[in-house]
């Protein structure tokens, strides 16, 4: 399938609008090579949708962090999640206890998601304790990408290439399975 038939699948559902993908996540990318592997997906996907990462601070979490400290820094992360979460979005959050899907499974969401009329997708990633719960609660639906526990820097790489290739299913091109 070429760029346009590409391009008017996707704006014929969203009313001529180009698909934005917000990522809203806790923390800065430190490394250079999760930065190097975020910039190429988001490259990618621009062919697909307009899409973005928003960055809030996150909090200094000390090692002997009473379950009250705990508590208060997510609430402070929070805080900044909720300030930035788009009014207008689906809001997806990345939860431990969220449904699992395929990756087939997920591109079929996105692409009902178009297809009832939502225009913009806000994936929400917390910091390294997880989301506020007014941040859970929040979410339109929760995905969890496995029982396990990741980096955040790691799961936004592997957020942003499930995404593309959600929008590589989407559009019939080939992907590895």
């Amino acid at each position: 399938m070429g760029d346009e038939a590409i391009s008017s699948l996707i704006l014929s559902e969203t009313d001529g609008r180009p698909m934005k993908i917000t990522i809203l996540c806790v923390g800065k990318i430190r490394e250079s090579y999760w930065e190097d592997a975020i910039a190429e997906y988001m490259k990618r996907l621009t062919r697909y949708c307009k899409p973005e990462i928003i960055q809030v601070a996150d909090e200094k979490t000390p090692d002997d962090a009473s379950e009250n400290m705990n508590k208060q820094i997510l609430e402070k992360e929070g805080d900044r999640l909720l300030e930035k979460l788009p009014d207008d979005a689906y809001v997806i959050s990345l939860e431990i206890k969220g449904m699992s899907l395929d990756s087939v499974a997920f591109s079929e969401k996105i692409s009902k998601l178009t297809v009832a009329g939502v225009s913009h997708i806000c994936f929400v990633i917390g910091g390294s304790l997880g989301l506020d719960p007014r941040v859970s609660k929040r979410a339109d639906f929760k995905l969890s990408f496995s029982a396990m526990t990741f980096p955040h820097q790691m799961m936004r790489v592997v957020l942003c290439e499930q995404i593309y290739r959600a929008f590589r299913i989407i559009s019939g091109e080939p992907y590895h399975k």
